[in-house]
């Protein structure tokens, strides 16, 4: 099979090549990424120049760029990584959240249809649901749950959602969709917490938790996602959408502290800083469809995932030292300075 995946320079996409080669070692690869500041060439340094393993650095929003790979490359299927997806920048400028998020989709879906009714995977988040209370553990987000986005990020997936469900619907095009809970691992930008803690505590500087920390997320390690995501591709029901849960719920604070015992760092270094803006309680997702249909449970507990994703950072400076400087340490600046 000829897979083209786009955001493959970033976190996900970047694992999901590496799970791919190892996998699937005859099917060939095509990258597309834009290589914004969370995609880097680097993070697919192990891959580039091999036989059956492509890039082209495009925006998936150039029509014209996307139907000239299209044209070329003929792919089987589309894997869809590619997004804007950190919540705090949407809410600085969303409007490139639905430039991205919205247009490149469609653009997309658009070429699919073009060239062959192509097999297409959007790959979402359980945000587009918006959040559970804290005090009703008994609550999950299922397929049946009704969209309610909270931040332009969101809405921006939650959009790209619906409109690939309607070309399923009106075209019949051959879609399906899944939405992950809060995934980690190796290769992740340090915007998000656990990559950003681990990235302050290494340098003895201050932890930015918002507000009390008390806020409560489902933890998905990154190798389990890409295990869902190519048994949906290769055996999901067209025109459904998959919930993948890690069933490791925890609260960010207790995250952020298990982050500093690991490395033997003091707790004294957690700075409380004003909350996120529409921040959601907690997220928490039911995977018993995708269970019961595919097979899939996660394989990885939080505690061998947590040891694993903190030695690879220990043991990938260069690589992290490489993204925290620049546009990155502005937007650090510019984030949690004076909060």
């Amino acid at each position: 099979m000829k897979v083209l995946i786009t955001g493959g320079a970033g976190f996900i996409g970047g694992n999901f090549i590496f799970y791919m080669r190892e996998k699937h070692p005859k099917d060939e690869l095509i990258c597309v990424d834009k290589l914004t500041y969370a995609g880097n060439l680097s993070t697919l340094a192990p891959v580039m120049g091999q036989d059956g393993f492509q890039f082209f650095r495009a925006d998936i929003a150039d029509r014209s760029v996307i139907y000239r790979i299209f044209e070329e490359e003929r792919p089987d299927a589309v894997v869809n990584f590619a997004a804007e997806s950190h919540v705090d920048r949407s809410i600085e400028d969303p409007a490139v959240f639905l430039e991205t998020n919205v247009m490149g989709t469609q653009v997309l879906l658009d070429a699919c249809r073009k060239y062959g009714n192509v097999r297409f995977h959007q790959v979402s988040t359980d945000e587009v649901y918006g959040d559970l209370p804290l005090d009703r553990p008994d609550l999950l987000f299922t397929e049946q749950t009704p969209l309610h986005a909270s931040s332009p990020y969101s809405a921006s997936k939650a959009a790209a959602d619906l409109l690939c469900g309607a070309y399923q619907r009106t075209y019949g095009l051959p879609v399906t969709i899944s939405r992950c809970s809060n995934n980690y691992g190796p290769y992740q930008f340090p915007e998000k917490l656990i990559p950003l803690m681990i990235t302050n505590a290494l340098a003895d500087r201050p932890l930015p938790v918002y507000g009390r920390g008390l806020n409560i997320r489902d933890w998905l390690y990154v190798e389990d996602h890409c295990a869902a995501i190519d048994l949906i591709l290769r055996k999901g029901r067209i025109g459904q959408v998959y919930n993948i849960g890690g069933c490791n719920e925890m609260r960010n604070i207790d995250i952020v502290k298990k982050i500093l015992s690991i490395l033997g760092k003091p707790e004294s270094l957690i700075t409380y800083v004003t909350d996120r803006k529409g921040h959601d309680l907690r997220y928490a997702i039911d995977p018993a469809h995708i269970r019961r249909e595919l097979g899939w449970v996660p394989a990885t507990s939080f505690e061998a995932g947590i040891q694993k994703t903190v030695a690879w950072y220990l043991n990938h400076r260069p690589w992290l030292d490489n993204i925290i400087n620049g546009e990155y340490q502005a937007y650090y600046e510019r984030m949690y300075e004076g909060r």
